[in-house]
């Protein structure tokens, strides 16, 4: 094979553009994979968008981040077809999930294995070629993580949204895994953070959640509850499913309202983890903060150190129960546009 093929984002807010374009042979430490599946992802759309409403009014730009055009795709899983003179520890036919979050490998974050906190980032997808492709470049081994027999198709949102949702949990501490969590919205994040508390060893999860279908499948996911926040008496149905004073709330839509709805509900010496960034601004009272000893935290994606211990405790109990709608590479606009609708339950992965 002479060329592979790729979808191109041209510019922001246009659709991808299929193009084929010379077969790259890896070079130094480069290796090259087939690609065996792509997820989407929510911060696809916002890539696509070019921007993320911060409310009040401002925006953070992807302008400076983006050169054009380049392929999107950071939850990729794929088999190595061929190795630089230099990559060492894989081997041709090996099945490896792709960790996208690529740092420059000399600042102070990437010093401590926090690459995805990099301010001068070559993750794939966003700065560099991502997995919207039949093949994908990976700059070094250290970014492949070896599958073990774990189906490449379901664990390819596990590079993102379970990454996400597992470092996130892990931030709550042991009142995470000790009482019931708070989740807010049951999009793809919200159905891994379901499983993955689970898997963890958690007590459950009360999910928050304004669509009825997706409140469905967090209870097939194993959710304690599924509620309607919109409803006049939500915060009290929350509060007799979690039981007990609530510690832990997991905001993963990010929006001035799940925000604020977030911090309204915690007890004292409760947590609001951020994670979604729908976009807008909250308000918040600040006597509460000292009141309760609240505390108000972000969570960014993950480290690759995480992604390995979460890789190595899937392999050592199940993988995630989240529904996968199986597509083809060439429906990439389709899936994009179904997710920015609404219209996906769990994850969408393509297949090229």
């Amino acid at each position: 094979m002479t060329t592979m093929r790729c979808f191109h984002l041209t510019g922001f807010g246009r659709a991808l553009v299929p193009v084929d374009k010379p077969m790259p042979a890896p070079v130094g430490s480069e290796v090259l994979l087939k690609v065996l599946a792509a997820g989407v992802c929510h911060s696809d759309l916002h890539i696509s968008d070019g921007s993320i409403d911060l409310g009040n009014n401002e925006v953070v730009s992807f302008e400076s981040r983006c050169n054009f055009p380049f392929t999107p795709g950071h939850e990729t899983s794929g088999e190595v077809v061929a190795v630089g003179p230099d990559a060492e520890g894989v081997s041709i036919g090996d099945k490896c999930l792709v960790c996208s979050w690529i740092g420059c490998g000399a600042c102070s974050f990437c010093q401590q294995d926090q690459e995805h906190l990099c301010t001068n980032s070559r993750f794939l997808g966003v700065n560099r070629d991502g997995g919207y492709a039949d093949h994908v470049v990976v700059p070094h081994p250290r970014y492949l993580i070896d599958l073990g027999g774990i189906d490449p198709v379901s664990a390819a949102p596990l590079a993102c949204s379970g990454l996400t949702t597992y470092s996130a949990l892990k931030k709550g501490g042991p009142r995470a895994l000790l009482e019931p969590v708070v989740v807010i919205g049951a999009g793809g994040l919200g159905l891994m953070a379901v499983n993955i508390l689970s898997i963890m060893g958690g007590k459950g999860a009360v999910v928050l959640e304004i669509d009825a279908q997706k409140r469905q499948a967090a209870l097939e996911c194993g959710a304690l509850a599924a509620i309607d926040p919109t409803l006049p008496d939500a915060d009290q149905q929350i509060r007799r499913a979690v039981g007990g004073p609530i510690h832990f709330v997991l905001d993963l839509v990010g929006s001035g309202q799940t925000a604020a709805q977030g911090f309204r509900l915690l007890d004292r010496g409760g947590r609001l983890l951020v994670v979604g960034m729908f976009g807008g601004a909250m308000s918040l009272s600040v006597p509460l903060l000292a009141i309760r000893s609240a505390t108000i935290q972000g969570s960014y994606i993950g480290s690759p150190q995480e992604l390995r211990e979460l890789i190595a405790l899937i392999q050592n109990t199940r993988m995630p129960i989240v529904p996968i709608d199986r597509r083809r590479l060439e429906d990439a606009n389709a899936a994009l546009k179904d997710l920015r609708d609404g219209r996906v339950v769990g994850r969408v992965v393509m297949i090229p």
